[in-house]
């Protein structure tokens, strides 16, 4: 499928201010916390977690980890495959999931069964975006940047066949 253009959602202005917002809340949700550690979900959430990270002004340690739940098309196929594991220990530590879209909801709600079994302290999750019309689970993300319509969306991170990534909006495919 070819794309003619990319229309804007989500500017990179508005972006960057909801995204700092984020950061002072979750620094005030963790500054009791020495021992936080953030899951990136990878590769659409890297630019979020960059960028977010930069506005917590508290101890954290940071890993990543892959769940593939798209395989190259326009919608979740619910097939969820970990593509790279985590190596961090979060056995009684607080964990923050930073996750660039929930939208059925299947691979957030497999992260958080896989976390459980190591056994944090807490799990929270902030989303970039979120689509509450997709969902086919019931999961929700204690802190969301943007709720959205059920558009597919490319940019900050987010791709279509692994491209787009590096616009620094977020913005939909038009053909």
């Amino acid at each position: 499928m070819l794309f003619s253009s990319v229309e804007t959602l989500i500017t990179q202005d508005v972006l960057a201010k909801r995204i700092e917002e984020l950061g002072k809340e979750l620094t005030e949700r963790y500054k009791n916390h020495a021992d936080l550690v953030i899951i990136c979900t990878l590769k659409g959430s890297v630019l979020f977690v960059a960028d977010l990270i930069r506005h917590m002004d508290i101890p954290l340690e940071i890993d990543f980890i892959s769940i593939a739940s798209y395989h190259g098309g326009l919608t979740s196929t619910g097939d969820l495959r970990v593509l790279h594991g985590m190596s961090t220990d979060v056995k009684g530590r607080p964990v923050l999931i930073v996750e660039d879209i929930v939208d059925t909801g299947r691979t957030l709600t497999k992260l958080k069964e896989m976390l459980a079994e190591m056994h944090p302290s807490s799990v929270e999750v902030c989303a970039l975006l979120d689509k509450p019309s997709r969902r086919v689970v019931s999961i929700e993300s204690e802190y969301v940047g943007f709720t959205i319509e059920d558009l597919f969306v490319v940019g900050y991170g987010l791709d279509y066949q692994q491209l787009y990534r590096n616009l620094p909006f977020i913005g939909v495919l038009s053909e």
